[in-house]
């Protein structure tokens, strides 16, 4: 690839974050850990994997959404636009919209896996030749300095796989405020998860092949990997019920038996059935999320949703 293509922004320093993040969260009262940790290289990998299972209806739903309404798409985004993907997700989604738009100038995937993130803009340098690449390491959950591409039109962004439901709706709004700050004035495309059967929900979050239950307990296999931990993954059990007040799906690691794992200088402590939380997903109804984009000072413009109502695009424009 040329590396002329490649104006990558510094990285954050994901190691030591991991490190800190793990030890807080497993030394509170009561357990938890920030579900951004997952993404390493392997759980980017298991979670691609986790995509194409039957039981998990979001990312084909999405897709068919985004290849239906393609062209609309592109018209509300504009000519000479930059796409910036907030997590570089799999490719079948941008390449979507970057073969539908109308002569796009650039696309700046921010993820949180470095490896990941390279691996995906190596893909697209192929493909792409003329298109501009800047590869951003980092937490898109934090300020990050990020003028628009020189040349571009506009920039519009793009988070697409129900990721917003892993926040809380307060904190939802706030990421789409930030968000909306980094866009300098452009609109941004997000996937959004909608209420339904508790039943699809279950199986979507608990699938018969034990890839979802891979990716959580991928989070103490990253750290037996990376910080010389030693986690015992048999002794743990993925656990992901559906609240139906928060209208979310909470998922956790429990602890099968008392024991003790090593994590830096120290040990950490588990009784028998301690739960460890590790992510929410929360789902809105169509009229709900557009009320947070509002408070967040986004002007909800166009909504796709499917027939059987399980899955929403919506497109903001900046006010």
């Amino acid at each position: 690839m040329d590396a002329r293509r490649m104006e990558a922004v510094a990285p954050c320093a994901q190691a030591g974050g991991f490190a800190r993040g793990l030890e807080e969260g497993l030394r509170r009262t009561p357990k938890e850990l920030s579900c951004k940790y997952f993404y390493d290289a392997e759980g980017s990998a298991l979670f691609d994997a986790i995509c194409v299972l039957p039981e998990y209806y979001q990312t084909r739903t999405e897709v068919a959404l985004l290849r239906r309404h393609a062209a609309e798409i592109a018209s509300l985004i504009g000519p000479g636009a930059e796409m910036v993907e907030f997590g570089a997700g799999a490719l079948r989604k941008i390449r979507i919209l970057l073969d539908a738009l109308d002569s796009p100038h650039g696309y700046s995937p921010i993820d949180i896996s470095g490896d990941y993130l390279r691996s995906v803009v190596q893909q697209l340098a192929v493909d792409y030749p003329a298109l501009a690449l800047r590869p951003v390491e980092g937490d898109f959950t934090l300020p990050i300095n990020f003028a628009m591409m020189p040349g571009a039109t506009r920039q519009a962004g793009f988070f697409p796989g129900s990721t917003i439901g892993n926040f809380s709706p307060d904190a939802a709004m706030a990421l789409l405020r930030r968000m909306r700050e980094m866009l300098n004035g452009g609109g941004l495309l997000v996937g959004v998860d909608l209420v339904k059967d508790p039943a699809i929900l279950h199986a979507a979050y608990n699938d018969a092949a034990g890839v979802t239950a891979a990716f959580n307990k991928n989070l103490l296999a990253r750290a037996n990997r990376e910080l010389d931990a030693d986690f015992d993954l048999d002794a743990f059990a993925h656990y992901a019920p559906y609240n139906p007040r928060a209208q979310r799906i909470e998922m956790y690691l429990v602890s099968l038996k008392r024991q003790s794992a090593r994590l830096g200088d120290g040990r950490i402590e588990f009784a028998a059935g301690e739960a460890v939380h590790t992510e929410d997903s929360h789902k809105y109804s169509i009229e709900s999320f557009r009320e947070i984009a509002v408070r967040a000072g986004f002007a909800p413009r166009a909504v796709w949703c499917d027939d059987n109502r399980l899955f929403a695009i919506h497109w903001l424009e900046s006010r």
